[in-house]
């Protein structure tokens, strides 16, 4: 008996290795371009059409800049770059009180640390240290000291290093700590007793896109966190108004050049380890986190060194690192061309770059040239004194509320419940279909192709009762499209047609979704818009939680910074298919129709939006709506669907709401973070789309509903495929 099973065993063991070898074999023959020698780049085609774009837009803002030379040509530039940053920040909050309080004092002889909790606003509690000298003579200069994202915020010892050597050098100095780290952890969790999320840039970037939905960005909540710092820093008796620096180093560079920038009241620059160039950064690490990225900034004619043009002709150091993962290339392109402005206006001897052979951080190096410069301009002559040796305290000592943690304070806000009121707060404008389209247009930047799609054919395969031409055509100069084209070939008469866009590939749904299409009747294009499939680029540059939480960052990203979020790019695609589907002698151009599934829904329903081609559309697991995003704290994969701004014209239910009187089936719909969303909130979303509907006389036309992964097609798209063949009545007639 035992020898029997274990024969049966081995047999169903051999049958299913064989069934997954032909499974496999079959998923090659469609995977066909990768066999292909012409196309052995094709990974990296989105990656470097996105970047010649960017260093299109670059070369420009070069001729633009070529001639700055008077400290009005400075102004203008300085106007400039606040109006684009503060568009972009979605304006800066109301200045209401601080309410400021000291909740402890640590004594260290030459110098004391209050520990602090203020409101940037309303209930968004800062926990800081103020590092206070008890020698010299008051008032003091003094120095605002925006963090990075090391470990231990406000605590991390090179901070405290550096914050009691000025202390004990006779500055007053501000810190606190940034949100997502130190007592600040905004998406927190008690079991982890840290972010949810772990990391503190990925928290920033999970809240970075919820704030890009709503038209605001991240940076609005860090950047007014450092402006009511220094509020709070020249509310100081010991204070001097007059001699005021900043510095910080990485995430704390990144927030001294964008303070720096902004506010007037800082007299003195020395960001560390962050001023690089656009032009080496994406030859190199590309776009760090969500608060370091503004959409559209290439394509407003922006670069690092105008940040600096909004300080002149203040004095600026640039503190670099040779062995920086921000390429020291970067920081000397933006330092050269600054220098030739900052001479141009009579100002040569205030901007310098200090570089320190070795790599991220701030260093012994850097903080001594740090110490140099805010002598020579704050206290009239450079100090070269050697740091002091400091007593480094710890988290808790350093802790200004009762729990360590500022969400456990009375009523505590956080950029979550703070970006939610935002939204709910937008109030649409009521925009006729055309002004719809136009907006959604311009917001997604969707500009397709024109004229005859090019394409070359790479052979057929013969399936059950239908064939498989296997097809490259070209949406745009350097953007190839790889798809199959399934038709049951016979000529005879023209047929319905189908795009079909799945988010796992154009050899994926073959069976359960293309399968009964083409045995229907319908000829189907099954295609990969740019960066999905064999034209998905690897991510190396962001192997981390970035690949689990946003995908392909990198590129979404640069797609930002050149004003084409992916949807539009994808939309253009997929539009160029349908152009290569209506040439065809065997398709009825009046009947084509589109199916969008998991990560190609979005951009299949901006592609029905900006082309009323697609008669008839089907949407399965798409992100139920922006809203939603925003709604809930934690988003995964949702990155590539995103258009900044939507949220203050429209959501993706207002969209679905615009196609009526087309029909259109929306199954499975996914939450935030995948999963399957209850058919009720399905229902909820999308009750203004059905009004619509209804109000088009076509409330028939609207079909929502969900589909059990043992149900095949006809369980929830009968009717599209019966009507679509011209097989008579149904609910999408």
């Amino acid at each position: 008996m035992r020898t029997f099973c274990l024969t049966v065993l081995v047999l169903l063991a051999s049958r299913l290795a064989a069934q997954k070898s032909e499974a496999a074999q079959k998923s090659d023959e469609l995977n066909f371009v990768s066999g292909i020698d012409q196309f052995d780049d094709i990974r990296h085609q989105l990656p470097e059409c996105l970047k010649r774009s960017a260093n299109d837009l670059l070369h420009l803002r070069e001729q633009k800049i070529a001639n700055l030379a008077t400290l009005e040509d400075v102004a203008r530039r300085k106007e400039h770059l606040r109006e684009v940053l503060t568009r972009n920040l979605g304006g800066f909050p109301e200045r209401t009180p601080l309410n400021p309080k000291v909740t402890g004092v640590i004594d260290r002889g030459a110098y004391k640390i209050e520990k602090i909790i203020f409101e940037s606003q309303p209930k968004f509690y800062v926990t800081a240290n103020l590092y206070v000298p008890k020698t010299g003579r008051p008032p003091y200069p003094a120095i605002l000291y925006p963090l990075g994202h090391e470990l231990g915020a406000k605590s991390h010892n090179t901070w405290q290093q550096m914050l009691g050597s000025l202390a004990t050098k006779g500055y007053v100095a501000l810190t606190w700590d940034p949100i997502g780290q130190g007592e600040r952890i905004q998406i927190y969790d008690e079991d982890f007793e840290d972010s949810k999320v772990r990391a503190s840039t990925t928290e920033h970037t999970v809240e970075g896109i919820q704030c890009l939905l709503a038209g605001d960005h991240v940076a609005r909540y860090t950047i007014w966190d450092g402006i009511r710092a220094l509020d709070y820093l020249l509310s100081r008796s010991e204070v001097d108004a007059k001699r005021v620096a900043c510095t910080g180093n990485s995430g704390g560079g990144t927030h001294t050049t964008y303070l720096s920038a902004l506010d007037d009241r800082i007299q003195v620059a020395a960001p560390s380890c962050f001023i690089s160039s656009w032009h080496q950064m994406l030859r190199t690490i590309g776009p760090q986190d969500a608060e370091q990225v503004f959409p559209n900034w290439l394509k407003d004619g922006l670069d690092y060194p105008d940040f600096i043009y909004a300080f002149a002709p203040k004095p600026y150091r640039i503190l670099s690192a040779i062995r920086d993962f921000f390429p020291i290339a970067g920081a000397r392109e933006t330092f050269d061309e600054a220098k030739r402005v900052y001479e141009r206006i009579g100002a040569a001897d205030k901007l310098t770059m200090f570089e320190a052979d070795d790599g991220h951080g701030y260093t012994y190096a850097r903080r001594m040239a740090g110490y140099a410069w805010f002598g020579r301009w704050l206290a009239g002559e450079e100090d070269h004194r050697p740091e002091p040796k400091i007593e480094i305290a710890s988290a808790q000592e350093l802790a200004c509320t009762p729990t360590g943690q500022v969400v456990n304070l009375p009523d505590a806000e956080t950029v979550f419940s703070l970006n939610r009121k935002r939204v709910e707060q937008i109030r649409r404008p009521q925009l006729s279909p055309d002004q719809l389209r136009s907006q959604v247009r311009e917001l997604s930047g969707f500009a397709p192709g024109h004229g005859s799609v090019l394409y070359q054919s790479f052979g057929t395969l013969q399936r059950d009762g239908y064939r498989i031409e296997k097809l490259v055509y070209e949406s745009e100069p350097g953007i190839e499209i790889p798809a199959l084209l399934f038709s049951q070939g016979d000529g005879a008469s023209k047929k319905p047609a189908l795009v079909y866009v799945n988010g796992r590939g154009k050899g994926a749904g073959v069976v359960e979704d293309i399968e009964p299409f083409v045995k229907s009747g319908f000829v189907v294009l099954a295609l990969e818009p740019r960066g999905t499939g064999e034209t998905r680029p690897g991510t190396d540059n962001n192997a981390t939680d970035f690949d689990r939480y946003f995908g392909d960052y990198e590129n979404a990203m640069i797609a930002l910074l050149i004003g084409k979020p992916m949807p539009g790019m994808r939309a253009g695609d997929i539009v160029r298919g349908i152009d290569l589907l209506e040439a065809r002698p065997d398709v009825d151009s009046a009947n084509i129709y589109g199916f969008g599934k998991d990560a190609g829904a979005v951009p299949m329903l901006y592609a029905a939006m900006l082309d009323a081609r697609l008669r008839r559309l089907a949407l399965e697991g798409m992100l139920i709506s922006y809203d939603w995003v925003v709604k809930h704290k934690i988003h995964r994969q949702i990155f590539e669907q995103v258009v900044p701004s939507a949220l203050k014209y429209f959501d993706l239910p207002d969209l679905v709401g615009a196609l009526t009187p087309r029909p259109v089936w929306m199954v499975n719909a996914a939450d935030a973070l995948g999963h399957t969303a209850p058919l009720a909130d399905l229902r909820a979303e999308y009750a203004g789309a059905a009004r619509a509907f209804t109000n088009a006389r076509a409330g028939d036309h609207l079909h929502l509903s969900t589909r059990g992964p043992e149900e095949g097609l006809f369980s929830v798209y009968r009717d599209l495929v019966h009507v679509a063949a011209g097989s008579g009545a149904g609910s999408g007639r």
